[in-house]
């Protein structure tokens, strides 16, 4: 698989969100354990969570914890795999979405982070989303003391607008190495910050990647840029959609979710698709 860099870390091109292996609708640990798996043999060695990524507060940190057990029952080496987590959200005992990005439980987050994970340091922490009832420069001062505590050996930041990633990129420096926005087809608002990542040499990396793709249609379907070109090059529309994503900038680094082998093996391949100058320009006037 093609790679990209996360500072100055290898990564493979695709990544994998790890969230829909715990939240609602999840599946049961065996097709988890096998959905990681063929992540790994697919050559992915990007696995994205967070410490929220759970069906509630009883259970934070399901995903860390379910992850690093996947890992460790793996095979061949992981070394070589970036686990990058987040805090600064959490789920209440109902699973309602809350923030929680103020110091004293940000510190704590990465902490239980750390256990779970069964680490040193975390390779890549990120702040999960701007706390509206706490300054932002409090939270994302946070992650500059853990990474200068050696906690994290890198910081990202997540859902921000372009104000909020310079202000971060002001605090944490080289330390910054990465931003996770909602990025797709059919969202295209963090659009600004992708370009100002390439500015700034940080990742991007997308989440919800394929949003879209349900209305983009299926091979059989004639009527959609990314259809034409999939059923063209004897390809699905999920892998011409993140070719795509990867044309954008050397930057970026899609991490599309998956819940079975299948979705993040057919997505894996599309790292190594190579879509033509004709190709892309249609693409761009369609997306």
């Amino acid at each position: 698989m093609r790679t990209r860099k996360i500072g100055d870390v290898t990564v493979s091109a695709i990544g994998l969100g790890a969230m829909p292996l715990s939240i609602e609708g999840r599946p049961d640990e065996a097709r988890a354990f096998a959905t990681i798996h063929a992540a790994l043999d697919a050559g992915v060695s990007l696995i994205d969570t967070a410490v929220s990524y759970c069906l509630n507060a009883s259970e934070a940190g399901h995903n860390e914890a379910l992850i690093a057990r996947a890992l460790a029952a793996y095979g061949g080496d992981t070394s070589h795999v970036l686990v990058a987590t987040k805090g600064g959200a959490a789920r209440d005992a109902d699973g309602t979405w809350l923030f929680q990005a103020d110091p004293a439980t940000l510190r704590a987050a990465a902490e239980g982070s750390l256990k779970r994970l069964g680490v040193d340091a975390i390779g890549l922490y990120q702040l999960h989303v701007p706390d509206p009832n706490i300054p932002y420069a409090d939270s994302v001062g946070v992650l500059r003391d853990l990474y200068d505590e050696g906690k994290i050996r890198a910081a990202g930041i997540s859902n921000v607008n372009s104000d909020q990633l310079r202000e971060a990129h002001a605090i944490l420096g080289h330390r910054l190495v990465s931003v996770q926005n909602n990025f797709s087809p059919a969202v295209r608002g963090s659009e600004p910050q992708l370009h100002l990542c390439a500015e700034l040499g940080l990742a991007f990396l997308p989440y919800s990647p394929l949003g879209g793709m349900s209305r983009a249609g299926t091979l059989g379907d004639h009527h959609t840029a990314f259809a034409r070109i999939a059923e063209s090059r004897g390809v699905s529309p999920q892998q011409v959609c993140l070719a795509w994503e990867l044309s954008l900038s050397d930057t970026v680094i899609p991490i599309p979710g998956a819940s079975r082998p299948e979705s993040i093996t057919n997505s894996a391949a599309a790292a190594d698709l190579e879509l033509t100058s004709e190709e892309l320009a249609d693409l761009n006037a369609a997306a």
